[in-house]
């Protein structure tokens, strides 16, 4: 008694509506959830960024600190010079008025000439100021730029931290859904729709991190969608290619048990040679050299493969 299989070949099976449906759902829910791991893995790139005040060195936080300081001071010591000559200008009008009245007015003059030393002294305490803060900037200045600067490249270091995380999680995510798909369709399983889901939403997602990176000016991410290009492209072939092989040895199976001719698929009837494309399609079986149909599994006659 011989035993048949209940299988029956994927190509056969037409892809319903509703699987289409769950297949479009399920890419909604995956570019949900990849789209929040894409964006957290730049939380993680940027984990260890600092202000670029936290880079100072001792000797530059001293510097920084004098720079501050001498800021402040000349800006008080100017306020002062305002003030200065405010009192100046209003005791000046006071003593000119009385000398204009006729009066001499002593209280008023000593007023005037204690408000001009006033003047003087904020002109002079200012000077002193502004060369302190002069004297002190350079150094301020230095610290500040070196600090920057390094507070830079580590930023553009965790800026390549989060693109290569950003590219390998979409590349795994590309290589896992070719994988998956030839994996289903080598199966011939009915999940299949599962990793066309897959395969769409790494498409997609290669296309958010294109769009991320096309325009940024830093030259080893500028490639990065260059990259990412290419690896997809080799894939999508590389899946392609071996579909390819996959139907080279399906086809002529279903064209045979359709009894069509396996080589260009016309109707076969009972002749040894094919109508369509004359090649022949009864050949001899190598084992029991009976005669057996081109592209059949196995012998009818002895049932060698």
């Amino acid at each position: 008694m011989s035993l048949s299989t209940t299988r029956v070949d994927l190509e056969e099976i037409e892809i319903t509506m509703t699987e289409k449906l769950l297949a479009l759902v399920l890419v909604v829910f995956l570019l949900i959830g990849g789209l929040w791991a894409y964006s957290k893995i730049d939380d993680i790139g940027r984990s260890g960024s600092r202000a670029g005040e936290t880079y100072f060195t001792s000797s530059e936080r001293t510097a920084v600190a004098r720079a501050d300081q001498a800021r402040q001071r000349l800006a008080q010591a100017e306020v002062a010079v305002r003030q200065a000559r405010q009192d100046l200008e209003l005791a000046r009008e006071a003593y000119r008025t009385a000398l204009d009245a006729g009066s001499t007015a002593p209280a008023l003059e000593k007023t005037y000439r204690a408000t001009q030393r006033d003047f003087s002294a904020a002109q002079a305490d200012a000077q002193t100021a502004r060369s302190e803060a002069k004297a002190a900037g350079p150094a301020a200045e230095a610290a500040y730029r070196r600090a920057s600067n390094e507070a830079l490249a580590a930023s553009r270091q965790s800026d390549l931290v989060t693109f290569f995380g950003r590219l390998a999680f979409v590349l795994a995510t590309l290589a896992f859904g070719y994988w998956l798909l030839l994996r289903l369709r080598r199966s011939n399983s009915r999940y299949l729709p599962v990793a066309f889901a897959l395969v769409a939403f790494a498409a997609i997602l290669s296309l958010v991190m294109a769009g991320d990176y096309l325009t940024d000016y830093i030259d080893v991410e500028e490639l990065g969608p260059f990259v990412l290009s290419l690896a997809g492209i080799a894939l999508t072939l590389a899946a392609f290619w071996w579909l390819q092989r996959y139907l080279a040895r399906r086809i002529p199976q279903r064209r045979v048990r359709k009894g069509e001719c396996p080589f260009c698929g016309y109707p076969v009837r009972r002749g040894e040679h094919c109508e369509g494309c004359g090649r022949p399609v009864i050949g001899e079986c190598t084992t029991c050299h009976q005669p057996r149909r081109v592209g059949t599994l196995h012998c009818g006659t002895c049932g060698t493969q």
